[in-house]
């Protein structure tokens, strides 16, 4: 009997657990090329760390591979790869002291705690600087303010939005977007609407609308869950890492790394995984490149290349909402307040209406009936 009791309490607990995750089981552990591999709990940048105070003059086993990261995301454009040596140079000092600027570190040209930290955060593969055209407006957020004759102040916000060379952007026939699934996955409802609720923050502020449609070929957006090296010259490197990444538009490509621990329902903060991934966050993320956003360096904005594992952060922020809407104006119907739920916060509305309270009915009554089932095959 005391059996029974514990295995109807250890269904009821799993039961009431709001969290769920979304993993491909077919996944190939891949890096990016010549990146130091790790374990599958931590990121393939945790090697980094061995660089702790490196400064110009110094020489260090592996650095090298650091350049190489620095390269991958722009800050290294004018020296071949192959040309990458293990020396701490003024080249790379002066790629680093850019890359501390637009992550609001300080300046220090050194490879300090504070920077190998944010070096080794799981991030977008989109690189913070594109063919040296296209860089983060780096420095932190500030107001300045001005009084006025009356006695009143008006604020401005430094804006730190950027945008693709060129500014590309959807033209403006293409207000009605359509978006598909790479097929074969048969990806889960529950998948397909976080991407859905990804999109409509996007279309909450701008006059653009986004339709799922099954055509994968002709599909103006289309959505992949891959592994490794999958065909365009970025390859995913496994756990954390680099997450997914975008294409600018027109192009419509959309990869996300199937090797990561997908949070799909639920707060990703209370997982139980270190390394789970929130999906709206990333989808949101990338659905900003799909439409022409470079990178922000403000961090509280959906465009900061860099999200930290178990952490949500879906709700567009002035400096994003600002940056689109330079691209496509505005909704006149957007009142400056999100009505999108995040699906932390969906369980609790669903209940409210019924929703999840009735999952949850339907939940313990079969956790009741496996109890009753148990009762009877031990007594």
């Amino acid at each position: 009997m005391r059996t029974c009791i514990l295995l109807f309490v250890l269904l009821l607990s799993l039961s009431a657990n709001p969290s769920t995750g979304f993993k491909f089981q077919d996944h190939v552990l891949n890096h990016l090329p010549n990146f130091t591999s790790s374990s599958s709990s931590s990121s393939p940048w945790d090697y980094f760390k061995n660089f702790t105070g490196c400064q110009i003059g110094e020489e260090r086993n592996g650095l090298a591979k650091l350049k190489q990261y620095f390269h991958h995301f722009g800050y290294i454009q004018d020296i071949p790869i192959s040309n990458f040596t293990d020396n701490f140079d003024y080249s790379f000092e002066k790629a680093l002291k850019t890359y501390q600027k637009n992550f609001n570190l300080n300046q220090t040209g050194i490879l300090d705690n504070q920077t190998l930290q944010q070096i080794q955060r799981p991030r977008c593969g989109v690189a913070d600087i594109i063919n040296g055209a296209s860089s983060m407006n780096s420095g932190k957020t500030t107001s300045d303010s001005h009084v006025h004759g009356d006695g009143s102040t008006k604020f401005h916000s430094v804006a730190h939005y950027t945008f693709f060379p060129g500014q590309p952007r959807w033209r403006p026939r293409n207000r009605r977007l359509t978006y598909a699934f790479a097929p074969g996955k048969n990806l889960p409802d529950n998948v397909k609407l976080t991407f859905a609720n990804a999109f409509k923050r996007w279309a909450e502020v701008t006059p653009l609308s986004f339709v799922e449609t099954e055509s994968y070929s002709t599909a103006n957006i289309r959505i992949a869950f891959a592994n490794g090296d999958h065909g365009d010259g970025e390859p995913f490197d496994g756990t954390l890492g680099t997450l997914a990444h975008a294409f600018s538009p027109p192009n419509g490509r959309f990869h996300l790394d199937s090797a990561e621990d997908w949070i799909v329902d639920g707060d990703a903060s209370t997982s139980n995984i270190r390394s789970a991934v929130d999906l709206e966050s990333v989808a949101v993320h990338e659905i900003g490149h799909l439409l022409g956003l470079g990178h922000s360096s403000v961090e509280e904005s959906i465009m900061y290349p860099t999200i930290a594992s178990r952490k949500k952060k879906v709700v567009l922020r002035d400096d994003d909402i600002e940056g689109i809407q330079v691209l496509y104006g505005g909704n006149p119907n957007y009142n400056g307040t999100s009505t999108i739920p995040s699906s932390s916060h969906q369980e609790r509305e669903e209940s409210s209406n019924g929703g999840a309270q009735d999952l949850n009915v339907r939940t313990y009554w079969w956790a009741y009936s496996v109890f009753v089932v148990l009762v009877t095959i031990f007594y």
